[in-house]
């Protein structure tokens, strides 16, 4: 099965990383996805970024991208009211102080831990927080590559 740019844009929804990506043998898409990554200017981060949903937020949809976000998120399923609230108000603290949501590779992790996750990264600096997430979105994109690409062999 070909890999569609529709596919790419689940993965990450950065135009310039989805460019980078046309035309490659499905194994080479992780190698070279890491370094177009790392090649991203913030305004292309921010791209990507916005695709995403706010840690919490239960994403509705049967296309790809919404199953996968949902099963990333799955920590959050048995999570009780008062920890989804304070979610709720880490995301509102951490988008007004970055301008961008809370990006982190829930995967295996519970919701007690990405808020611990959150809270934390609240104190790092603009700059240290960009790193943080580049690392975060590269671990996310990773992890969707590598369901893309069992599904296309």
């Amino acid at each position: 099965m070909p890999i569609t740019e529709g596919d790419l844009r689940a993965c990450c929804a950065s135009r310039t990383w989805i460019a980078a990506m046309r035309g490659r043998d499905v194994a080479e898409l992780r190698a070279a996805s890491a370094a177009a990554l790392d090649g991203l200017d913030w305004a292309d981060v921010e791209e990507a970024l916005a695709a995403h949903p706010r840690i919490g937020d239960r994403v509705r949809g049967d296309d790809r991208e919404s199953a996968w976000s949902r099963g990333e998120q799955s920590g959050m399923d048995a999570a009780a009211a008062g920890l989804r609230d304070a979610l709720i108000a880490g995301n509102r603290a951490y988008e007004e102080r970055f301008g961008h949501v809370f990006l982190i590779c829930a995967t295996g992790l519970s919701a007690a831990e990405m808020l611990a996750a959150l809270r934390e990264r609240l104190g790092n600096d603009p700059e240290t927080e960009r790193a943080v997430v580049r690392a975060e979105l590269a671990r996310i994109v990773d992890l969707r590559l590598a369901k893309l690409t069992k599904e296309a062999t």
